[in-house]
């Protein structure tokens, strides 16, 4: 990928445009220049251009990739337009634009897979991806592809107002909006951060199967942080909104409400004490909760580790693995969530695939290789970071199915233990199960009440334990935006309803009273 970093006064739109059209260009402005450009952009100047791509020449592609044989072979191009803005302290710091475009082909055989990518997407430039990525085969028999023909797919985007339509004056409305929110909050914010990102990104995906998609997804990822100050601490809280929508996320769910939750946290967090250490009851909210079983049991759900005979899940669909209680869900097509997808970056509809179901396990998430491996369905699951990167299962939108417990009850009937409320950061090792996470907001439970605030909880445990343990699972299902690393980056969505999980290990830096 080519790189120029420059003001954006300095670049005329017109060479703008030609330098993205060959692979990649940031643009990042300086704080001097930010209120003028931004301000004064007016709606529609920018565009990432179009990708056109012939069928005849995808039809040439797909041939020469399995000139030397091969199970699968796919082309999969893309272009994308990204607006970065960060506030901090009441200004605008930084706003980068970026264009980027280029294309991928890969060939599987058997259980390999070759794979080039080139950020000129030009027949020449593809055919020589394939060569390189056919060398995989060596000397096998060629292969002949079926001529590639459009499929329609159904859509789970809706788009009111388009991103490319909006005056960047909007965009720092809705920042300066949520910072004065956050600040007006209570004296004791101290500063509040505000980032703001939107991308529309554009595939192109052609298979040896016959399918040509076409497909635009546009993304937006608003995230606030408040630091507050009071009773000889700080708090640093955070809250993000996040989906795969036009502007009118910001009708839907106002930025002052992201900022007032935000600062709800960062204030109710200057009582906290220290947490106790021990093996415990704990009630999670409901929400971003999700991010546990997301890491704990989603990531060991994925069909690549199942395909190399790793992890917990290896060898147990069929078998019961979880509380009855327990059903997990995996849904690609939930509307204008985070994670949706119309269709995964294999080509593949994206769908809703039940993997637990009251306890028993049901089904692997997959791509196109790991579903071959395991001779089961694709999932819809095949995802990249981007065309530098060969598809990978990943997870969608995944949660817990609502349960029949009121959340107040839940709550209600545990004497003691923790109560969390959002968690940060945290490691799965997918081969085991185990896991360790931070708790970002908790409370002591006492007596079936959430009391004192709680800072340095951590949660330690094993995949198995904990979908074991649940014994309470509430009937208020929420979910939280993500993004979930995996040696690339994807968004996620992630949600639960309340649930317990009976005697899970807590880590703090006190003794247990």
């Amino acid at each position: 990928m080519h790189h120029s970093f420059n003001s954006v006064g300095d670049v005329p739109r017109r060479v703008f445009l030609e330098l993205g059209l060959k692979g990649g260009l940031a643009l990042a402005a300086t704080p001097l220049l930010m209120d003028s450009l931004l301000s004064t952009s007016a709606p529609g100047t920018l565009h990432a251009a179009p990708v056109a791509v012939d069928k005849a020449m995808l039809n040439r592609v797909l041939a020469r990739a399995l000139a030397k044989g091969g199970t699968f072979a796919d082309v999969y191009i893309e272009n994308r337009l990204s607006r970065d803005i960060v506030m901090e302290e009441g200004r605008f710091k930084s706003a980068q634009v970026g264009i980027s475009q280029g294309a991928g082909v890969r060939v599987i055989v058997g259980d390999k897979t070759g794979y080039a990518y080139t950020d000129e997407v030009s027949e020449a430039k593809l055919l020589r991806a394939a060569e390189v990525a056919s060398y995989i085969a060596k000397d096998g028999k060629p292969v002949k592809p079926v001529d590639v023909k459009e499929a329609r797919r159904p859509s789970f985007v809706t788009v009111a107002l388009p991103l490319n339509d909006i005056a960047d004056a909007k965009r720092l409305d809705v920042m300066r909006r949520a910072n004065d929110a956050a600040l007006a909050y209570d004296p004791r914010i101290k500063m509040a951060s505000i980032s703001y990102y939107d991308e529309v990104r554009g595939r192109v995906i052609a298979t040896s199967e016959g399918a040509y998609i076409t497909d635009e997804l546009p993304l937006l990822f608003f995230i606030v942080q408040t630091l507050s100050e009071g009773n000889g601490t700080r708090h640093m809280g955070r809250e993000r909104l996040s989906r795969h929508s036009g502007f009118e996320m910001f009708d839907q769910v106002k930025p002052e409400a992201v900022a007032r939750a935000c600062a709800r946290e960062s204030i109710a967090m200057l009582e906290a004490k220290d947490a106790p250490a021990g093996r415990m009851d704990v009630v999670m909210q409901n929400g971003w909760g999700g991010v546990l079983v997301h890491e704990a049991v989603g990531h060991p759900l994925e069909a690549d580790n199942i395909a190399r005979k790793i992890g917990a899940f290896t060898g147990k669909l069929g078998q019961k693995v979880a509380s009855p209680l327990f059903t997990m869900v995996d849904d690609g097509t939930m509307p204008n969530h985070r994670g949706t997808i119309n269709v995964d970056d294999e080509g593949t509809p994206a769908q809703k695939t039940v993997l637990i179901k009251d306890g028993v396990l049901q089904m692997y998430m997959t791509d196109v290789l790991s579903a071959g491996q395991l001779k089961l369905p694709r999932t819809g699951n095949g995802r990249r970071e981007s065309f530098r990167y060969l598809p990978i299962p990943r997870m969608t939108n995944t949660y817990i199915e609502n349960g029949k417990d009121r959340p107040e009850d839940v709550l209600g009937s545990t004497k003691s233990g923790i109560y969390v409320q959002s968690l940060s950061g945290g490691s799965v090792d997918p081969t085991s199960g185990v896991f360790n996470f931070t708790c970002r907001e908790a409370y002591l439970i006492e007596n079936g009440r959430k009391t004192t605030p709680v800072k340095g909880a951590t949660l330690i445990g094993s995949c198995l334990d904990i979908i074991q343990n649940i014994d309470a699972v509430g009937n208020d299902l929420d979910h939280g935006p993500g993004v979930c690393g995996k040696g690339q980056s994807a968004e996620v969505d992630c949600g639960q309803p309340t649930v317990r999980l009976r005697g899970i290990n807590v880590g703090g830096s006190r003794a247990r009273g």
